[in-house]
């Protein structure tokens, strides 16, 4: 078994560092486990430039998707109950999406559609449900861009949110393409039918309280508002915008401040981006991931969320999407992405690597292999903005020995 080399660990707060001295991140921090014991933490810069705030270790953060695969574990916790199975058309729980449509081939229009069956629990949680998002290209991301669905933290109720996005067509029929989308957001919906419980009860009850996730919340906990980041981007305009990165002007540009944030008292519970919580939360939920459920899911469970649930690679399912993790080499799960091929991924990694990130430039991975948990916090939107995520799967690999 491979050790950690404690003064290659070293090369990351270095890294870490000259991302600051470049304008890049205003803060960041890393927290490295290997089976189970803490090998390292670092953490550098301001959680609030104006106020001279230090990013530290219980800064709380908006992780944004790394909710998913949250939401993904409470998702198979009522499939293990036998409440329903994956197979099951979402129609069943929201009956909005009993007449759906998908847009035709080559649709030059959003009107021109032709009926589809509604997708399933199995094709929301994949990515391959027909959905989409704002940000994305195409007819359907343009439509719920005019309409501003993407289950911002004062956009709730969830309810509500999920019923406009069932009004509009599919971008494709369910099953044929691999495209990031909402579908978690609207897993989200299903697991509080299902359950009787709004999602944050659920949330908090049956996986926060648990794993001792106490500061992990859809709003700021009280306790820790002090201690919330402010939101930086690169960009001029929209931070969730992620074609292009600006280049001159404000590299740091504050477009969430902590004292003001909607984070504060959310009215959305977005299962698919909209949790705020602090690094060592993250890491209980990524350890209880690696080390088979701790009692939330059964081991055979959770190994059968973390293969690849496609076809092939989801470069191989046609995607002309955004997604917080490579596509080639990359399979998806139920809620992350599962590593097939580290060369094809052009990623040091063990083949079974499973991670997300989010739109803030967070990101985790757990390597069954290796042992590791790794989770790396920032508040820098869009997370297309720099490599990041594979500069530091390379450093923490490369100080494996």
């Amino acid at each position: 078994m491979s050790r950690f080399d404690a003064g290659r660990l070293t090369r990351i707060g270095t890294w870490m560092q000259s991302y600051l001295d470049r304008d890049r991140f205003a803060g960041c921090s890393v927290l490295i486990a290997k089976g189970g014991a803490e090998q390292y933490f670092h953490s550098c810069g301001m959680r609030d430039m104006a106020a001279g705030l230090p990013f530290e270790r219980d800064t709380v953060a908006r992780i944004y998707s790394m909710t998913k695969p949250v939401t993904s574990v409470a998702l198979m916790m009522l499939a293990e109950r036998g409440l329903f199975h994956l197979d099951a058309p979402v129609s069943d729980f929201i009956p909005s999406f009993a007449e759906a449509r998908c847009l035709i081939p080559d649709a030059a229009d959003i009107s021109q559609t032709e009926p589809c069956a509604p997708p399933t629990l199995h094709q929301l949680a994949t990515h391959t449900s027909g959905l989409s998002y704002p940000f994305n290209p195409g007819l359907l991301a343009r439509a719920m861009d005019g309409e501003d669905l993407l289950f911002k933290p004062d956009q709730g109720p969830l309810a509500a949110m999920t019923d406009r996005v069932a009004a509009l067509p599919l971008a494709f029929r369910p099953g044929s393409r691999w495209e990031y989308s909402v579908g978690i957001d609207v897993l989200g919906r299903v697991i509080e039918v299902v359950s009787g419980k709004t999602l944050d009860q659920f949330l908090t009850e049956e996986i926060f309280e648990p794993l001792g996730m106490h500061e992990t919340r859809f709003s700021v906990p009280p306790q820790a508002v002090d201690r919330f980041s402010a939101l930086y981007t690169p960009l001029a305009g929209d931070s969730f915008s992620v074609s292009a990165v600006k280049t001159g002007g404000d590299p740091l540009r504050q477009v969430d401040h902590a004292s003001k944030s909607p984070f504060l008292n959310a009215s959305m519970h977005s299962g698919g981006g909209g949790l705020v919580g602090t690094i060592d939360d993250y890491l209980k939920f990524a350890e209880m991931l690696r080390t088979g459920g701790q009692g939330l899911l059964s081991p055979k469970t959770l190994a059968f969320m973390m293969r690849n649930h496609l076809p092939g690679d989801i470069a191989s399912m046609g995607p002309q999407s955004f997604a917080e993790q490579p596509m080639e080499g990359m399979g998806f799960g139920i809620g992350g992405a599962v590593v097939l091929e580290p060369g094809r991924a052009r990623s040091p990694g063990s083949v079974g690597d499973f991670s997300w990130g989010g739109m803030a430039s967070t990101f985790f991975w757990i390597d069954p292999v290796e042992e590791l948990s790794v989770v790396f916090f920032t508040q820098l939107s869009p997370s297309s903005s720099y490599p990041a995520r594979p500069q530091l799967k390379a450093l923490v690999h490369g100080a494996l020995m």
